[in-house]
Formats: structure tokens, C-alpha cells, sequence
């Protein structure tokens, strides 16, 4: 090997952290390995310059002796990778890229995927939560074999390529890595004799009835976990999850504004002027309603706050309020005695006779039908 720096090799500063160290030998490694670059003797030797800078740099200690003593403070430290720790071992992320495989264990347990599961519900279902049920297609361990993938009466045997290992090795030019045995997928074994329900998979595609319990105040975009209830392991891993994104429909009468809920009214502006109460829909009751007071000399757009009337927060002990916009709606049309009543009104808000104006706007109520 060339004795040339190998901060200078992986194109680094003396400073550069693990993970610069780490993607600069990705890089080269794609750049120059030996399976990309087939006639050009060049690259192998680069990518073995490489693969050894790489060696001593990312391993702290090493690194150390490097920096104190050079080449002279690692020589003989280990770029044997054809014993037990194998270049497969230490870099198999960068041989997933190359190869097209990743992990070492072909036959290993393993985790099931996790599903994702859209769920719209309405607004009521969404504020004072419940429960749901579903139907989702996902794959579970077969029962005629019991997930073996073998039928009735037959077991599966050892595969003869890996010795039921999953896995076998190959060679790089000097460089010895794993991978998963190609005639039995990784599995480590061989069905001769597979069941006629799975066809020799140990899985079948199913139709899975769950119940999702919606908390109160949920919202669009909230996602609820269910633990286990997503794919089926594999060689006895544990099954995945599923996620259950919720969509919640608008509603008619609440505006939602987080866990706050608007209403809004149309209110006359004799209502504006003279105060009057009207009943406003809630949670609680959104049929009867509860009584609102609107006060005297409400201006068009203010908004009121009735606490507590609101959506609950969910798993807290806290609620949303509730809000009320009034909008002031003048008439387009009025009466002849509307009329003259209102320039009464205008000649009296002149002079300033607080006692008349009063007897006038009673006229007008009267008059408008309040």
C-alpha cells in the first residue's frame, strides 16, 4: 500500500468529525470500486487506499496513534479483513449501495412493516371521540402451517448452499463480504413440499376488523399508533405497526380554530343599538342552545369568549372556548314610518335628548317587529 496521508487519501481536514470521515469514503469507495471499474487497475488500488485510511480514521484509538506517530503507530493494527471482521462487517451500508443488499443475517428475525391506515371521520365523532372500527388488508402468518410454509406433514430442510445460515461469502479481489444466499432468498432453508394456502410463503394476505378509539378533540393530521397491529414478522420478529391518520370533516355550524370553536350571527342593528338576548349552539347542547346576552352598542365583527364551551384538549383536562362573531346587518329596504322614524332618531342624536331618543328607538322596535 502507498504510504501517502490518509486525511490527504479520503480528501479531509485533520479536524474532520466521524460522520465527514464516513461519507468522503462512500464517495470514493463508489467512485473506485473494483466491480465498477473492471479494466482499470488504477481504481482498485485507489479503492484500497482508501478502504485503509478509512480503516484507521473512523476507529478512534487508531486515529489517535495515527495522528501521534503516523503509518509507523498502526502498521500491523488490522487491514486483514478476511478474518472474522470482514470489509463486509465495516462498511455494509456502502456495499448496499453497490451490491444492492444490506445487513448481515439473511436468516435473522425480523420486524414487520408498518401500515398506514386514512381515516375520515365527522366533526362530532372528532370532538367527543368514540370508537371506530375498520378494515385493513395486511399480511399475517399463515394457519395451515403455521407460518413454516410448509404443508401438513412436511418440515423444511436445511439449505444446502449456506448450511442454514442465510448467507454466503464472496470474494472482491482481496476482499471476502457476505451476502443473502441466492437459492434460498436468506432464509436459510428449502421447502420442498410447500402449503397449498400460502404457496410455501408461511403469509397470507388478510382482512383484518380492528376497533380505533378516537379521543376527544382530535384533529386532521393527528395519527394514532397501534402497537402490533401492522405487518407479520418475519423468522418470529415481532409485527410492525399500524398509524392511523385521522381526516376530520368541516362542520356546518362550528368553525374550528384549534380547540376553539366560532360561531357567527347575523344580528339587526336595532339588536347592535338596544342589546337582546339570543341562544347559540354548543357542544353540549347544540340543539337547545345556551342564552347569549348581547350587549348594548355592539359593533359589527366584535368577537365574545364563552369559556369552556370549546373542544377538549385530548388527554388533558383542559377545554377549548367557545367564540361568537356578531355581524351588524342594515336593511336595504325600510318602511315609510321605519323611515321617518330613523330621521326622528337622526334630529334627536343632534340635539342630543338622551330621554327622547329612547322613547323613539321603543317606536322602532316596535316597528321593525323586536
Amino acid at each position: 500500500m502507498s504510504q501517502r496521508d490518509y486525511y490527504e487519501i479520503l480528501g479531509v481536514q485533520r479536524n474532520a468529525g466521524e460522520e465527514e470521515i464516513k461519507r468522503s469514503f462512500r464517495k470514493l469507495a463508489l467512485k473506485y470500486h473494483p466491480d465498477r471499474n473492471p479494466d482499470d487497475p488504477e481504481a482498485s488500488v485507489r479503492f484500497k487506499e482508501a478502504a485503509e485510511a478509512y480503516e484507521v480514521l473512523h476507529d478512534q484509538e487508531k486515529r489517535q496513534r495515527y495522528d501521534r506517530f503516523g503509518h509507523a503507530g498502526v502498521s500491523g493494527n488490522g487491514h486483514n479483513f478476511g478474518s472474522s471482521s470482514d470489509i463486509f462487517s465495516h462498511f455494509s451500508d456502502i456495499f448496499a449501495d453497490l451490491f444492492g443488499f444490506a445487513g448481515m443475517g439473511g436468516n435473522r428475525a425480523r420486524s414487520g412493516g408498518d401500515l398506514r391506515y386514512n381515516l375520515e371521520i365527522s366533526f362530532m365523532q372528532a370532538a367527543k371521540g368514540g370508537e371506530v372500527r375498520i378494515k385493513i388488508p395486511r399480511h399475517e402468518h399463515c394457519r395451515e402451517c403455521g407460518g413454516s410454509g410448509a404443508a401438513a406433514g412436511s418440515s423444511a430442510s436445511s439449505c444446502p448452499d449456506c448450511g442454514g445460515l442465510g448467507q454466503i461469502r464472496r470474494s472482491q479481489g482481496i476482499f471476502q463480504f457476505q451476502m443473502p444466499c441466492p437459492r434460498c432468498g436468506g432464509a436459510g432453508k428449502i421447502i420442498t413440499n410447500p402449503c397449498p394456502k400460502c404457496r410455501g410463503a408461511g403469509i397470507v394476505e388478510k382482512m383484518r376488523e380492528l376497533a380505533v378509539s378516537i379521543p376527544a378533540g382530535v384533529d386532521t393530521g393527528n395519527c394514532l399508533r397501534l402497537r402490533g397491529e401492522g405487518e407479520a414478522g418475519v423468522n418470529g420478529g415481532s409485527p410492525g405497526d399500524l398509524h392511523v391518520v385521522l381526516h376530520v370533516q368541516q362542520d356546518k355550524t362550528f368553525e374550528r380554530q384549534g380547540q376553539d370553536l366560532l360561531v357567527r350571527r347575523d344580528i339587526s342593528f336595532v339588536q347592535a343599538i338596544l342589546g337582546d338576548r339570543i341562544e347559540l349552539p354548543t357542544l353540549r347542547e347544540p340543539e337547545a342552545g345556551i342564552a347569549f346576552e348581547i350587549p348594548k352598542g355592539v359593533q359589527s365583527g366584535q368577537v365574545f369568549r364563552i369559556a369552556r364551551e370549546g373542544l377538549p384538549y385530548p388527554g388533558r383536562n383542559r377545554t377549548g372556548d367557545l367564540l361568537v362573531e356578531l355581524t351588524v346587518l342594515i336593511p336595504k329596504n325600510i318602511s315609510q314610518e321605519q323611515e321617518k322614524l330613523l330621521r326622528e332618531f337622526a334630529r334627536l342624536e343632534n340635539e342630543k335628548p338622551l330621554n327622547k331618543a329612547k322613547k323613539v328607538f321603543k317606536k322602532m322596535g316596535s316597528a321593525i317587529g323586536l
